[in-house]
Protein backbone atom coordinates (compact mmCIF):
# COMPACT_ATOMS: atom_id res chain seq x y z
CA UNK A 1 0.00 0.00 0.00
CA UNK A 2 2.62 2.11 0.93
CA UNK A 3 4.35 1.78 -2.71
CA UNK A 4 1.24 2.43 -4.53
CA UNK A 5 0.98 5.64 -2.23
CA UNK A 6 4.04 7.14 -2.89
CA UNK A 7 3.62 6.84 -6.86
CA UNK A 8 3.71 10.54 -8.03
CA UNK A 9 0.31 11.33 -9.43
CA UNK A 10 1.23 12.44 -12.81
CA UNK A 11 3.21 9.27 -13.44
CA UNK A 12 -0.04 7.76 -11.89
CA UNK A 13 -1.68 9.36 -14.82
CA UNK A 14 1.13 8.85 -17.41
CA UNK A 15 0.64 4.83 -16.66
CA UNK A 16 -3.18 4.92 -17.29
CA UNK A 17 -2.75 6.93 -21.05
CA UNK A 18 -0.08 4.48 -22.46
CA UNK A 19 -1.58 3.35 -25.50
CA UNK A 20 -3.16 -0.19 -25.76
CA UNK A 21 -1.14 -2.57 -27.81
CA UNK A 22 -2.97 -3.25 -30.68
CA UNK A 23 -3.48 -7.55 -31.21
CA UNK A 24 -1.38 -9.55 -32.83
CA UNK A 25 -3.14 -10.18 -36.40
CA UNK A 26 -4.89 -13.57 -36.75
CA UNK A 27 -3.59 -15.71 -39.71
CA UNK A 28 -6.08 -18.54 -40.87
CA UNK A 29 -4.78 -21.34 -42.76
CA UNK A 30 -4.86 -22.31 -46.09
CA UNK A 31 -7.87 -25.29 -45.64
CA UNK A 32 -10.33 -21.90 -43.61
CA UNK A 33 -9.10 -19.62 -46.15
CA UNK A 34 -10.84 -22.31 -49.00
CA UNK A 35 -13.93 -22.53 -46.89
CA UNK A 36 -14.45 -18.52 -46.40
CA UNK A 37 -13.50 -18.15 -50.25
CA UNK A 38 -16.42 -20.86 -51.11
CA UNK A 39 -18.64 -18.92 -48.85
CA UNK A 40 -17.79 -15.89 -50.38
CA UNK A 41 -18.43 -16.89 -53.62
CA UNK A 42 -22.28 -17.99 -52.53
CA UNK A 43 -21.63 -21.75 -52.84
CA UNK A 44 -24.20 -23.75 -50.42
CA UNK A 45 -23.51 -27.53 -51.76
CA UNK A 46 -20.47 -29.79 -51.81
CA UNK A 47 -20.10 -33.13 -53.41
CA UNK A 48 -17.00 -34.72 -52.76
CA UNK A 49 -15.20 -37.73 -51.22
CA UNK A 50 -12.32 -37.46 -48.65
CA UNK A 51 -9.07 -38.99 -48.44
CA UNK A 52 -5.56 -38.20 -46.59
CA UNK A 53 -4.55 -35.39 -48.75
CA UNK A 54 -7.85 -33.46 -48.65
CA UNK A 55 -8.00 -33.98 -45.03
CA UNK A 56 -6.99 -30.97 -43.51
CA UNK A 57 -9.60 -29.20 -45.74
CA UNK A 58 -11.91 -31.89 -44.60
CA UNK A 59 -11.21 -30.34 -40.93
CA UNK A 60 -11.93 -27.24 -41.77
CA UNK A 61 -15.21 -28.05 -43.16
CA UNK A 62 -15.90 -29.64 -39.78
CA UNK A 63 -16.67 -25.99 -38.65
CA UNK A 64 -18.72 -25.35 -41.61
CA UNK A 65 -21.64 -27.60 -41.49
CA UNK A 66 -24.02 -25.16 -40.66
CA UNK A 67 -23.10 -23.02 -43.93
CA UNK A 68 -22.20 -25.66 -46.55
CA UNK A 69 -23.78 -28.73 -47.00
CA UNK A 70 -21.41 -31.91 -48.48
CA UNK A 71 -23.21 -34.63 -50.15
CA UNK A 72 -20.90 -37.52 -49.51
CA UNK A 73 -20.56 -39.36 -52.80
CA UNK A 74 -19.81 -43.11 -53.12
CA UNK A 75 -17.48 -42.53 -56.48
CA UNK A 76 -15.69 -39.10 -57.39
CA UNK A 77 -16.98 -39.62 -60.96
CA UNK A 78 -20.45 -39.61 -59.02
CA UNK A 79 -19.53 -36.39 -57.17
CA UNK A 80 -18.69 -34.99 -60.79
CA UNK A 81 -21.99 -35.75 -62.30
CA UNK A 82 -23.57 -34.72 -59.37
CA UNK A 83 -22.35 -31.80 -59.59
CA UNK A 84 -22.80 -31.50 -63.32
CA UNK A 85 -26.95 -31.68 -62.59
CA UNK A 86 -26.67 -29.35 -59.88
CA UNK A 87 -24.88 -26.92 -62.33
CA UNK A 88 -27.50 -27.24 -65.30
CA UNK A 89 -30.65 -26.78 -63.24
CA UNK A 90 -29.12 -24.00 -60.99
CA UNK A 91 -26.58 -22.27 -63.70
CA UNK A 92 -23.98 -21.84 -60.45
CA UNK A 93 -21.01 -23.86 -60.48
CA UNK A 94 -20.89 -27.21 -59.12
CA UNK A 95 -18.33 -28.23 -56.57
CA UNK A 96 -16.60 -31.20 -56.40
CA UNK A 97 -13.96 -32.09 -53.71
CA UNK A 98 -11.33 -35.21 -54.11
CA UNK A 99 -8.37 -36.03 -52.55
CA UNK A 100 -5.11 -36.68 -54.80
CA UNK A 101 -4.16 -39.53 -57.18
CA UNK A 102 -7.12 -42.10 -57.46
CA UNK A 103 -9.84 -39.53 -55.80
CA UNK A 104 -8.97 -36.79 -58.99
CA UNK A 105 -8.01 -39.45 -61.51
CA UNK A 106 -11.74 -40.55 -61.19
CA UNK A 107 -13.28 -37.29 -61.47
CA UNK A 108 -11.63 -37.12 -65.15
CA UNK A 109 -14.56 -38.14 -67.11
CA UNK A 110 -16.84 -36.05 -65.69
CA UNK A 111 -14.22 -32.96 -66.08
CA UNK A 112 -14.51 -33.73 -70.08
CA UNK A 113 -18.59 -33.92 -69.88
CA UNK A 114 -18.62 -30.91 -67.96
CA UNK A 115 -16.41 -28.86 -70.63
CA UNK A 116 -18.05 -30.60 -74.04
CA UNK A 117 -21.36 -29.84 -72.61
CA UNK A 118 -20.25 -26.11 -71.27
CA UNK A 119 -20.95 -27.00 -67.57
CA UNK A 120 -19.33 -24.92 -64.90
CA UNK A 121 -17.89 -26.86 -62.20
CA UNK A 122 -14.88 -26.23 -60.29
CA UNK A 123 -13.01 -28.92 -58.86
CA UNK A 124 -10.84 -28.66 -55.78
CA UNK A 125 -8.08 -31.81 -55.34
CA UNK A 126 -5.55 -32.52 -52.72
CA UNK A 127 -2.14 -33.13 -53.63
CA UNK A 128 0.74 -34.57 -51.52
CA UNK A 129 3.02 -31.78 -49.77
CA UNK A 130 4.91 -29.13 -51.73
CA UNK A 131 8.70 -30.74 -50.79
CA UNK A 132 7.09 -34.32 -51.76
CA UNK A 133 6.11 -33.26 -55.31
CA UNK A 134 7.83 -34.92 -58.38
CA UNK A 135 8.76 -37.87 -55.97
CA UNK A 136 6.11 -40.44 -56.88
CA UNK A 137 4.72 -40.09 -53.49
CA UNK A 138 2.09 -41.78 -51.91
CA UNK A 139 -1.31 -41.05 -54.17
CA UNK A 140 0.63 -38.54 -56.29
CA UNK A 141 -0.40 -38.05 -59.56
CA UNK A 142 0.16 -35.60 -62.02
CA UNK A 143 -3.12 -33.84 -61.89
CA UNK A 144 -2.30 -31.19 -63.75
CA UNK A 145 -0.85 -32.59 -66.74
CA UNK A 146 -3.90 -34.45 -67.08
CA UNK A 147 -6.78 -32.11 -66.67
CA UNK A 148 -5.09 -29.38 -68.62
CA UNK A 149 -6.55 -30.56 -72.29
CA UNK A 150 -10.08 -31.17 -70.55
CA UNK A 151 -10.41 -27.93 -68.43
CA UNK A 152 -10.86 -24.05 -68.96
CA UNK A 153 -8.21 -23.70 -67.00
CA UNK A 154 -6.32 -25.42 -63.88
CA UNK A 155 -3.63 -24.01 -61.38
CA UNK A 156 -1.93 -25.81 -58.56
CA UNK A 157 -1.93 -23.97 -54.94
CA UNK A 158 0.98 -24.39 -52.80
CA UNK A 159 1.63 -21.63 -50.93
CA UNK A 160 -1.51 -20.63 -48.78
CA UNK A 161 -1.57 -17.02 -49.21
CA UNK A 162 -2.34 -18.01 -53.07
CA UNK A 163 -5.91 -19.06 -52.24
CA UNK A 164 -8.04 -15.75 -52.21
CA UNK A 165 -6.86 -14.61 -55.44
CA UNK A 166 -6.86 -17.98 -57.03
CA UNK A 167 -10.10 -19.01 -55.91
CA UNK A 168 -12.00 -16.07 -57.10
CA UNK A 169 -10.21 -16.58 -60.42
CA UNK A 170 -11.32 -19.87 -60.83
CA UNK A 171 -14.98 -19.21 -60.18
CA UNK A 172 -15.06 -16.26 -62.82
CA UNK A 173 -13.69 -18.34 -65.28
CA UNK A 174 -15.36 -21.52 -64.89
CA UNK A 175 -18.94 -19.41 -64.70
CA UNK A 176 -18.29 -17.03 -67.31
CA UNK A 177 -17.86 -16.24 -71.09
CA UNK A 178 -18.47 -19.99 -72.26
CA UNK A 179 -18.89 -22.19 -69.20
CA UNK A 180 -16.65 -24.93 -68.39
CA UNK A 181 -14.80 -26.89 -65.63
CA UNK A 182 -11.46 -25.33 -63.46
CA UNK A 183 -9.49 -27.49 -61.60
CA UNK A 184 -7.12 -26.08 -59.06
CA UNK A 185 -4.80 -29.05 -56.94
CA UNK A 186 -3.93 -27.68 -53.63
CA UNK A 187 -1.06 -29.36 -52.08
CA UNK A 188 -1.35 -30.60 -48.39
CA UNK A 189 1.59 -28.02 -47.20
CA UNK A 190 -0.95 -25.22 -48.66
CA UNK A 191 -4.04 -26.47 -46.95
CA UNK A 192 -2.06 -26.72 -43.39
CA UNK A 193 0.35 -23.43 -43.44
CA UNK A 194 -1.07 -20.50 -42.14
CA UNK A 195 -1.62 -17.36 -44.34
CA UNK A 196 1.72 -14.55 -43.67
CA UNK A 197 -1.38 -11.68 -44.38
CA UNK A 198 -4.87 -11.09 -43.49
CA UNK A 199 -7.43 -12.77 -45.43
CA UNK A 200 -8.80 -10.73 -47.83
CA UNK A 201 -11.72 -11.99 -50.71
CA UNK A 202 -12.16 -9.91 -53.63
CA UNK A 203 -14.36 -11.14 -56.76
CA UNK A 204 -12.68 -11.34 -59.74
CA UNK A 205 -14.51 -9.07 -62.13
CA UNK A 206 -12.22 -9.73 -65.18
CA UNK A 207 -8.69 -10.95 -65.91
CA UNK A 208 -6.29 -9.50 -68.60
CA UNK A 209 -5.82 -12.86 -70.16
CA UNK A 210 -9.62 -14.00 -70.82
CA UNK A 211 -12.34 -11.35 -71.47
CA UNK A 212 -15.24 -12.93 -73.61
CA UNK A 213 -17.35 -10.84 -74.96
CA UNK A 214 -20.88 -10.21 -73.92
CA UNK A 215 -22.22 -7.51 -75.56
CA UNK A 216 -21.96 -7.85 -79.85
CA UNK A 217 -20.04 -6.02 -81.86
CA UNK A 218 -23.36 -3.72 -83.73
CA UNK A 219 -22.01 -3.84 -87.33
CA UNK A 220 -22.57 -8.02 -86.46
CA UNK A 221 -25.69 -7.54 -85.19
CA UNK A 222 -26.74 -5.23 -88.77
CA UNK A 223 -25.48 -7.67 -91.00
CA UNK A 224 -27.61 -10.67 -89.35
CA UNK A 225 -30.78 -8.44 -89.56
CA UNK A 226 -30.00 -8.00 -93.23
CA UNK A 227 -30.07 -11.39 -93.70
CA UNK A 228 -33.30 -12.57 -91.63
CA UNK A 229 -34.99 -9.82 -92.96
CA UNK A 230 -34.40 -10.66 -96.51
CA UNK A 231 -34.76 -14.34 -95.72
CA UNK A 232 -37.46 -16.79 -97.88
CA UNK A 233 -36.73 -20.15 -95.86
CA UNK A 234 -35.40 -18.78 -92.53
CA UNK A 235 -34.81 -21.63 -90.08
CA UNK A 236 -33.66 -20.91 -86.40
CA UNK A 237 -31.25 -23.65 -84.63
CA UNK A 238 -31.92 -23.44 -80.73
CA UNK A 239 -29.06 -25.00 -79.04
CA UNK A 240 -27.97 -25.43 -75.30
CA UNK A 241 -26.20 -21.83 -75.24
CA UNK A 242 -29.61 -20.28 -74.90
CA UNK A 243 -30.57 -22.12 -71.97
CA UNK A 244 -27.16 -21.03 -70.35
CA UNK A 245 -27.81 -17.36 -71.25
CA UNK A 246 -31.59 -17.41 -70.23
CA UNK A 247 -32.57 -16.57 -73.16
CA UNK A 248 -35.58 -18.49 -73.63
CA UNK A 249 -37.72 -15.32 -73.34
CA UNK A 250 -35.95 -13.26 -76.18
CA UNK A 251 -35.90 -16.22 -78.17
CA UNK A 252 -39.49 -16.73 -78.24
CA UNK A 253 -40.33 -12.99 -78.29
CA UNK A 254 -37.70 -13.47 -81.83
CA UNK A 255 -39.50 -16.09 -83.46
CA UNK A 256 -42.83 -14.93 -82.69
CA UNK A 257 -41.96 -11.10 -84.11
CA UNK A 258 -39.85 -13.16 -87.55
CA UNK A 259 -42.09 -15.79 -87.34
CA UNK A 260 -39.27 -18.16 -87.81
CA UNK A 261 -39.28 -21.95 -87.42
CA UNK A 262 -37.01 -23.37 -84.26
CA UNK A 263 -35.53 -26.43 -84.08
CA UNK A 264 -33.63 -27.33 -81.10
CA UNK A 265 -30.45 -29.33 -80.74
CA UNK A 266 -30.48 -32.35 -78.12
CA UNK A 267 -29.20 -30.08 -75.54
CA UNK A 268 -31.45 -27.32 -76.37
CA UNK A 269 -34.41 -29.52 -75.82
CA UNK A 270 -36.53 -27.46 -73.75
CA UNK A 271 -36.03 -24.02 -74.33
CA UNK A 272 -39.23 -23.58 -76.37
CA UNK A 273 -42.11 -25.56 -75.35
CA UNK A 274 -43.05 -28.76 -77.34
CA UNK A 275 -46.36 -27.17 -77.92
CA UNK A 276 -45.55 -23.34 -79.53
CA UNK A 277 -46.65 -23.32 -82.80
CA UNK A 278 -43.12 -22.13 -84.06
CA UNK A 279 -41.65 -25.51 -82.75
CA UNK A 280 -41.07 -27.87 -85.41
CA UNK A 281 -38.61 -30.71 -83.31
CA UNK A 282 -34.96 -31.14 -82.60
CA UNK A 283 -31.96 -32.38 -84.60
CA UNK A 284 -29.68 -34.51 -85.15
CA UNK A 285 -28.99 -38.40 -85.50
CA UNK A 286 -31.91 -39.55 -84.05
CA UNK A 287 -33.86 -36.28 -84.39
CA UNK A 288 -36.96 -35.69 -86.05
CA UNK A 289 -37.52 -36.42 -89.67
CA UNK A 290 -38.61 -33.04 -90.66
CA UNK A 291 -36.04 -30.51 -88.69
CA UNK A 292 -33.01 -32.79 -90.68
CA UNK A 293 -34.71 -32.55 -94.24
CA UNK A 294 -36.15 -29.08 -94.13
CA UNK A 295 -32.41 -28.15 -93.49
CA UNK A 296 -31.24 -28.69 -96.84
CA UNK A 297 -34.48 -26.60 -97.84
CA UNK A 298 -33.39 -23.30 -95.94
CA UNK A 299 -31.79 -19.70 -97.12
CA UNK A 300 -31.14 -18.59 -93.89
CA UNK A 301 -30.11 -20.70 -90.98
CA UNK A 302 -29.76 -19.45 -87.62
CA UNK A 303 -28.00 -20.71 -85.05
CA UNK A 304 -27.60 -19.72 -81.54
CA UNK A 305 -25.64 -20.98 -78.95
CA UNK A 306 -24.69 -24.65 -80.51
CA UNK A 307 -21.72 -25.31 -82.15
CA UNK A 308 -22.33 -27.93 -85.29
CA UNK A 309 -21.68 -30.77 -83.13
CA UNK A 310 -21.19 -34.35 -86.23
CA UNK A 311 -24.22 -35.42 -84.28
CA UNK A 312 -26.23 -32.63 -86.11
CA UNK A 313 -24.34 -32.26 -89.08
CA UNK A 314 -23.79 -35.67 -90.50
CA UNK A 315 -21.57 -35.27 -93.41
CA UNK A 316 -20.57 -31.62 -93.06
CA UNK A 317 -19.48 -31.37 -96.57
CA UNK A 318 -22.36 -32.00 -97.42
CA UNK A 319 -24.35 -29.80 -94.55
CA UNK A 320 -26.53 -26.57 -95.58
CA UNK A 321 -24.48 -25.49 -98.82
CA UNK A 322 -27.56 -23.81 -99.85
CA UNK A 323 -28.17 -21.48 -96.94
CA UNK A 324 -26.08 -18.51 -95.44
CA UNK A 325 -25.41 -19.55 -91.92
CA UNK A 326 -25.54 -16.77 -89.40
CA UNK A 327 -23.75 -18.40 -85.95
CA UNK A 328 -24.56 -16.69 -82.48
CA UNK A 329 -21.71 -18.15 -80.49
CA UNK A 330 -20.72 -16.69 -77.59
CA UNK A 331 -17.31 -18.66 -77.73
CA UNK A 332 -15.05 -17.16 -80.81
CA UNK A 333 -13.10 -20.41 -81.52
CA UNK A 334 -16.41 -22.01 -82.26
CA UNK A 335 -17.29 -20.00 -85.39
CA UNK A 336 -16.32 -21.09 -88.44
CA UNK A 337 -14.45 -24.69 -86.82
CA UNK A 338 -16.86 -26.57 -88.91
CA UNK A 339 -19.45 -24.85 -90.33
CA UNK A 340 -18.69 -21.26 -92.44
CA UNK A 341 -20.50 -18.71 -90.83
CA UNK A 342 -21.20 -15.73 -93.81
CA UNK A 343 -22.17 -13.53 -90.73
CA UNK A 344 -20.55 -14.82 -87.22
CA UNK A 345 -21.89 -12.66 -84.30
CA UNK A 346 -19.86 -13.44 -80.96
CA UNK A 347 -21.64 -12.62 -77.69
CA UNK A 348 -23.96 -13.84 -75.31
CA UNK A 349 -27.19 -14.84 -76.56
CA UNK A 350 -29.52 -13.02 -74.76
CA UNK A 351 -27.57 -9.72 -75.37
CA UNK A 352 -27.41 -10.90 -78.88
CA UNK A 353 -31.17 -11.56 -79.60
CA UNK A 354 -31.87 -8.37 -77.61
CA UNK A 355 -29.96 -6.05 -80.20
CA UNK A 356 -31.88 -8.22 -82.84
CA UNK A 357 -35.11 -7.71 -82.09
CA UNK A 358 -35.49 -4.03 -82.60
CA UNK A 359 -33.73 -4.66 -86.03
CA UNK A 360 -35.71 -7.52 -87.49
CA UNK A 361 -38.81 -6.80 -89.48
CA UNK A 362 -42.38 -9.22 -88.70
CA UNK A 363 -42.56 -11.34 -90.75
CA UNK A 364 -45.41 -14.34 -91.20
CA UNK A 365 -43.66 -17.53 -92.89
CA UNK A 366 -46.29 -19.74 -92.72
CA UNK A 367 -46.29 -21.15 -96.05
CA UNK A 368 -42.42 -22.13 -95.04
CA UNK A 369 -43.35 -23.78 -91.77
CA UNK A 370 -46.39 -25.81 -93.14
CA UNK A 371 -43.32 -27.78 -95.17
CA UNK A 372 -42.52 -29.19 -91.80
CA UNK A 373 -45.39 -30.56 -91.15
CA UNK A 374 -45.67 -32.62 -93.90
CA UNK A 375 -42.61 -34.50 -92.61
CA UNK A 376 -44.26 -34.89 -89.47
CA UNK A 377 -47.02 -36.75 -90.61
CA UNK A 378 -44.91 -38.90 -91.99
CA UNK A 379 -42.66 -39.78 -88.87
CA UNK A 380 -45.96 -39.82 -87.19
CA UNK A 381 -47.44 -42.58 -89.45
CA UNK A 382 -44.35 -44.50 -89.98
CA UNK A 383 -43.01 -44.43 -86.76
CA UNK A 384 -44.81 -42.64 -83.85
CA UNK A 385 -47.91 -43.87 -84.32
CA UNK A 386 -46.94 -47.76 -84.46
CA UNK A 387 -44.58 -47.54 -81.73
CA UNK A 388 -47.34 -46.49 -79.12
CA UNK A 389 -49.97 -48.29 -80.34
CA UNK A 390 -48.43 -51.79 -81.05
CA UNK A 391 -49.78 -54.19 -78.38
CA UNK A 392 -47.64 -57.43 -79.53
CA UNK A 393 -44.67 -58.26 -76.97
CA UNK A 394 -43.11 -56.65 -74.50
CA UNK A 395 -43.70 -52.68 -73.14
CA UNK A 396 -42.19 -50.35 -75.81
CA UNK A 397 -39.92 -47.50 -74.26
CA UNK A 398 -41.66 -44.87 -76.33
CA UNK A 399 -44.62 -45.85 -74.43
CA UNK A 400 -43.25 -45.10 -71.20
CA UNK A 401 -42.11 -42.09 -71.93
CA UNK A 402 -45.22 -40.74 -73.38
CA UNK A 403 -46.89 -41.98 -70.22
CA UNK A 404 -44.56 -40.16 -68.36
CA UNK A 405 -44.65 -37.31 -70.14
CA UNK A 406 -48.58 -37.06 -69.73
CA UNK A 407 -48.88 -37.87 -65.96
CA UNK A 408 -45.89 -35.19 -65.13
CA UNK A 409 -47.72 -32.53 -67.81
CA UNK A 410 -44.65 -32.33 -69.35
CA UNK A 411 -43.38 -30.26 -66.39
CA UNK A 412 -40.25 -32.70 -64.74
CA UNK A 413 -37.20 -32.39 -64.93
CA UNK A 414 -35.89 -35.82 -67.15
CA UNK A 415 -32.37 -36.64 -66.76
CA UNK A 416 -31.25 -38.85 -69.08
CA UNK A 417 -28.16 -41.58 -69.56
CA UNK A 418 -26.84 -42.60 -72.84
CA UNK A 419 -28.10 -44.88 -75.57
CA UNK A 420 -31.20 -45.82 -77.14
CA UNK A 421 -33.53 -44.87 -74.10
CA UNK A 422 -31.97 -41.32 -73.95
CA UNK A 423 -33.17 -41.05 -77.44
CA UNK A 424 -36.44 -42.25 -76.87
CA UNK A 425 -37.32 -39.87 -74.03
CA UNK A 426 -36.20 -36.68 -76.13
CA UNK A 427 -38.24 -38.04 -78.93
CA UNK A 428 -41.48 -38.63 -76.60
CA UNK A 429 -41.35 -36.50 -73.48
CA UNK A 430 -42.97 -33.12 -74.20
CA UNK A 431 -41.49 -30.61 -72.68
CA UNK A 432 -43.50 -28.03 -71.28
CA UNK A 433 -40.58 -25.93 -68.99
CA UNK A 434 -37.38 -24.39 -69.69
CA UNK A 435 -34.33 -26.04 -68.72
CA UNK A 436 -35.74 -29.38 -68.09
CA UNK A 437 -33.31 -31.97 -69.91
CA UNK A 438 -30.30 -32.64 -68.14
CA UNK A 439 -28.18 -35.21 -70.38
CA UNK A 440 -24.86 -36.03 -71.43
CA UNK A 441 -24.30 -34.72 -75.07
CA UNK A 442 -20.89 -34.41 -76.65
CA UNK A 443 -19.24 -36.99 -74.08
CA UNK A 444 -22.21 -39.81 -74.28
CA UNK A 445 -21.05 -40.96 -71.02
CA UNK A 446 -22.67 -44.24 -69.46
CA UNK A 447 -23.74 -43.84 -66.05
CA UNK A 448 -24.46 -40.37 -65.92
CA UNK A 449 -28.03 -39.67 -65.07
CA UNK A 450 -28.17 -41.52 -61.74
CA UNK A 451 -25.97 -39.19 -59.71
CA UNK A 452 -26.56 -36.19 -62.38
CA UNK A 453 -30.36 -37.05 -60.85
CA UNK A 454 -29.37 -36.79 -57.96
CA UNK A 455 -27.31 -32.94 -57.83
CA UNK A 456 -30.30 -31.83 -60.02
CA UNK A 457 -32.73 -32.67 -57.23
CA UNK A 458 -30.27 -30.89 -55.08
CA UNK A 459 -29.97 -28.02 -56.85
CA UNK A 460 -34.36 -27.83 -57.77
CA UNK A 461 -35.79 -28.98 -54.36
CA UNK A 462 -39.05 -27.69 -55.79
CA UNK A 463 -39.50 -29.97 -58.77
CA UNK A 464 -39.93 -33.04 -60.02
CA UNK A 465 -36.53 -34.85 -61.24
CA UNK A 466 -36.91 -38.39 -63.07
CA UNK A 467 -34.05 -40.59 -64.25
CA UNK A 468 -34.37 -42.23 -67.07
CA UNK A 469 -31.88 -44.72 -67.37
CA UNK A 470 -30.65 -47.87 -69.49
CA UNK A 471 -29.45 -50.96 -68.13
CA UNK A 472 -25.93 -51.06 -69.16
CA UNK A 473 -25.59 -47.31 -67.77
CA UNK A 474 -26.98 -48.09 -64.67
CA UNK A 475 -24.29 -50.83 -63.52
CA UNK A 476 -22.35 -48.01 -64.09
CA UNK A 477 -23.07 -46.03 -60.98
CA UNK A 478 -25.40 -47.98 -59.13
CA UNK A 479 -23.48 -47.34 -56.09
CA UNK A 480 -24.87 -43.77 -55.81
CA UNK A 481 -27.92 -45.03 -54.38
CA UNK A 482 -26.46 -45.06 -51.69
CA UNK A 483 -25.76 -41.33 -51.69
CA UNK A 484 -29.56 -40.79 -52.96
CA UNK A 485 -30.93 -42.69 -49.64
CA UNK A 486 -28.34 -40.85 -46.95
CA UNK A 487 -29.50 -37.67 -48.19
CA UNK A 488 -33.37 -38.31 -48.65
CA UNK A 489 -33.69 -36.85 -51.75
CA UNK A 490 -37.27 -38.05 -53.89
CA UNK A 491 -35.38 -38.64 -57.08
CA UNK A 492 -37.44 -40.71 -59.03
CA UNK A 493 -35.63 -43.56 -61.62
CA UNK A 494 -36.70 -45.40 -64.38
CA UNK A 495 -34.44 -48.16 -65.79
CA UNK A 496 -35.94 -49.51 -68.90
CA UNK A 497 -34.48 -52.70 -69.24
CA UNK A 498 -34.47 -54.70 -72.74
CA UNK A 499 -30.89 -57.07 -71.45
CA UNK A 500 -28.96 -54.89 -74.19
CA UNK A 501 -26.15 -52.56 -74.72
CA UNK A 502 -29.11 -51.47 -77.23
CA UNK A 503 -27.57 -48.68 -79.09
CA UNK A 504 -24.56 -50.24 -79.67
CA UNK A 505 -26.80 -53.79 -80.49
CA UNK A 506 -28.72 -51.52 -83.11
CA UNK A 507 -25.84 -50.78 -84.93
CA UNK A 508 -24.28 -54.22 -85.18
CA UNK A 509 -27.72 -55.13 -86.55
CA UNK A 510 -28.14 -52.02 -89.24
CA UNK A 511 -24.17 -51.99 -90.21
CA UNK A 512 -22.52 -55.42 -88.78
CA UNK A 513 -25.44 -58.61 -90.25
CA UNK A 514 -26.36 -58.46 -86.82
CA UNK A 515 -22.85 -59.77 -85.46
CA UNK A 516 -24.34 -59.28 -81.58
CA UNK A 517 -20.74 -58.95 -80.37
CA UNK A 518 -20.73 -58.78 -76.44
CA UNK A 519 -23.75 -56.70 -76.37
CA UNK A 520 -25.94 -59.07 -74.08
CA UNK A 521 -26.12 -58.16 -70.43
CA UNK A 522 -27.40 -60.92 -67.82
CA UNK A 523 -28.63 -58.16 -65.59
CA UNK A 524 -28.76 -59.06 -61.37
CA UNK A 525 -32.11 -57.71 -59.19
CA UNK A 526 -32.35 -54.43 -60.00
CA UNK A 527 -34.95 -54.07 -57.13
CA UNK A 528 -33.20 -56.04 -54.77
CA UNK A 529 -30.23 -53.63 -55.30
CA UNK A 530 -32.08 -50.99 -54.56
CA UNK A 531 -33.96 -52.48 -51.70
CA UNK A 532 -30.36 -53.22 -50.13
CA UNK A 533 -29.85 -49.54 -50.03
CA UNK A 534 -32.80 -48.86 -48.59
CA UNK A 535 -34.36 -47.32 -51.49
CA UNK A 536 -37.77 -49.07 -52.35
CA UNK A 537 -38.73 -50.00 -56.12
CA UNK A 538 -40.80 -52.61 -57.97
CA UNK A 539 -40.24 -54.39 -62.03
CA UNK A 540 -43.18 -53.85 -64.24
CA UNK A 541 -43.30 -56.05 -67.20
CA UNK A 542 -46.83 -56.48 -68.26
CA UNK A 543 -48.19 -53.38 -70.07
CA UNK A 544 -51.51 -53.50 -68.50
CA UNK A 545 -49.46 -52.66 -65.00
CA UNK A 546 -47.51 -49.62 -66.90
CA UNK A 547 -49.72 -46.87 -65.75
CA UNK A 548 -50.42 -47.86 -61.98
CA UNK A 549 -46.64 -48.56 -61.84
CA UNK A 550 -45.59 -45.16 -63.23
CA UNK A 551 -48.66 -43.64 -60.85
CA UNK A 552 -46.77 -45.47 -57.76
CA UNK A 553 -43.17 -44.22 -58.72
CA UNK A 554 -44.23 -40.67 -58.55
CA UNK A 555 -46.68 -40.37 -55.87
CA UNK A 556 -43.90 -42.06 -53.44
CA UNK A 557 -42.72 -39.14 -51.08
CA UNK A 558 -39.27 -40.77 -51.21
CA UNK A 559 -36.82 -41.63 -53.68
CA UNK A 560 -37.92 -44.20 -55.84
CA UNK A 561 -36.42 -47.41 -58.28
CA UNK A 562 -38.95 -48.48 -61.63
CA UNK A 563 -37.63 -51.26 -63.47
CA UNK A 564 -39.55 -51.48 -66.84
CA UNK A 565 -38.85 -54.67 -68.65
CA UNK A 566 -38.93 -53.53 -72.80
CA UNK A 567 -38.98 -55.27 -76.17
CA UNK A 568 -35.12 -56.46 -76.35
CA UNK A 569 -34.43 -55.41 -80.22
CA UNK A 570 -36.44 -52.76 -80.39
CA UNK A 571 -34.83 -50.06 -83.10
CA UNK A 572 -34.51 -46.00 -82.70
CA UNK A 573 -35.56 -44.14 -85.84
CA UNK A 574 -35.43 -41.94 -87.34
CA UNK A 575 -31.49 -42.25 -87.95
CA UNK A 576 -28.94 -40.21 -90.06
CA UNK A 577 -26.40 -43.13 -90.42
CA UNK A 578 -22.74 -42.04 -89.67
CA UNK A 579 -21.22 -40.79 -92.51
CA UNK A 580 -24.10 -39.93 -94.32
CA UNK A 581 -25.82 -36.42 -95.06
CA UNK A 582 -29.11 -35.55 -92.88
CA UNK A 583 -30.82 -35.48 -96.02
CA UNK A 584 -30.19 -38.82 -96.25
CA UNK A 585 -32.10 -40.12 -92.87
CA UNK A 586 -33.42 -43.51 -92.40
CA UNK A 587 -37.04 -43.95 -90.98
CA UNK A 588 -36.50 -47.53 -90.81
Amino acid sequence: MEAIASIKPETAHAVDAAPALAPAPTYINGSHALMKALLAEGVDTIFGYPGGAIMPVYDALYDYQDQINHILVRHEQGAGHAAQGYARVTGRAGICLVTSGPGATNLVTAIADALIDSTPLVCIVGQVGKKLLGTDAFQEADVMGVTMPITKWNYQITDADEVPEILSKAFYIAQSGRPGPVLIDMTKSAQLELMTKPYVYQRCQSLVSYRPRRIPKQEQVETAASLINSAKRPYIFAGHGVQIAKAEAELIEFAEKTGIPVATTLLGQSTISTNHPLYVGWLGMHGNYGPNVMTDQADVIIAIGMRFDDRVTGDASKYIKQAKVIHIEIDPSEIDKIIRADAPVVGDAKEVLKALLPLVKPNDHTVWRNEFRKYDAIENETITVPELTSLDGKIRMAEVIDMLSKKTKGEAILVTDVGQHQMMASRYYQFRKPNSLVTSGGMGTMGFALPAAFGAQVGAPDRQVVAIIGDGCFQMTLQELGTIVQNKQPVKAIILNNNFLGMVRQWQQLFHERRYSFVELQNPDFITIARGFGMDGQTCDQRDNLSDALDTLLAHEGPFLLEVIVEKEENVFPMVPAGASVSQIRLK
